[in-house]
């Protein structure tokens, strides 16, 4: 008799549980999961167990993606009032500043979302090589890293031009000149950013193209394959 009752208590115990995930099911996802599956290919993706040796400095490369999304996010609200031209830049960015409600807000926290991105990155790839987690099998992990590092730096390099100030001015001057230094591909490369031999109204189109079109889909690229290879080894544990 007890028994019976026990099991009919875990009978009772397992429809809830039932019932509960099905009702999370409907009002999460309704109909959509009807026909997609939805539940448990999310279930899939986060029920993925944290290993006990994983600490706070694992978060770095978290941090790093959230502050992408932050930077995708304002950057779309900016393009929808900033103008690419010599003539209008720097204007644009006036009456973002004083005139679009919350655009001093929107904008400042882009350019401080992108200090942090830089900031995160590099201490993520810190933890990665002191810890040893760049070697076998992970070494194409690494270099994807390193490429996702780069086009980083270039978000910030062709960002800083675009607000067409004196400082940006000379700021992308300076930053040009020293891609002139590169061996053999250095001139080619200046002149490939500057449209020219010095900073114009086509250096600020080509910036801006690159900012909002050309690194986005780059960074995207290297960010799937980043996480694919996440998901598929793994996280290493420290040496």
């Amino acid at each position: 008799m007890a028994g019976e009752k026990n099991e009919g208590k875990l009978d009772v115990r397992e429809w809830l549980r039932n019932m509960r995930a099905s009702m999370l099911a409907t009002v999460a996802y309704g109909k959509m999961d009807e026909r997609l599956e939805l539940k448990e290919a999310v279930s899939e993706a986060l029920k993925h167990p944290v290993p006990r040796f994983a600490n706070w400095t694992f978060c770095f490369g978290g941090m790093t993606f959230f502050l992408f999304v932050v930077q995708a996010v304002t950057g779309i609200l900016l393009t929808m009032y900033y103008q690419a031209s010599p003539d209008t830049a720097y204007e644009s960015v006036k009456f973002i500043m004083n005139d679009v409600r919350y655009g001093w807000l929107i904008r400042s926290v882009h350019r401080w979302g992108a200090e942090l991105m830089i900031l995160m990155i590099f201490l993520h790839m810190g933890r990665v090589f002191f810890t040893g987690a760049y070697k076998h099998p992970r070494e194409l992990n690494w270099i994807a890293g390193v490429f996702l590092l780069a086009i980083t730096l270039l978000f910030g390099f062709t960002g800083y031009l675009l607000p067409w100030d004196q400082k940006a001015y000379w700021g992308t001057t300076v930053g040009t000149q020293m891609a002139n230094n590169v061996p053999l591909v250095g001139n080619f490369i200046r002149r490939l950013l500057l449209g020219g031999d010095t900073v114009s109204g086509i250096t600020i189109t080509r910036f801006f193209s690159f900012h909002v079109i050309v690194l986005p889909m780059s960074i995207t690229v290297f960010l799937m394959a980043h996480f694919a290879m996440i998901r598929k080894q793994g996280v290493s544990e420290p040496l």
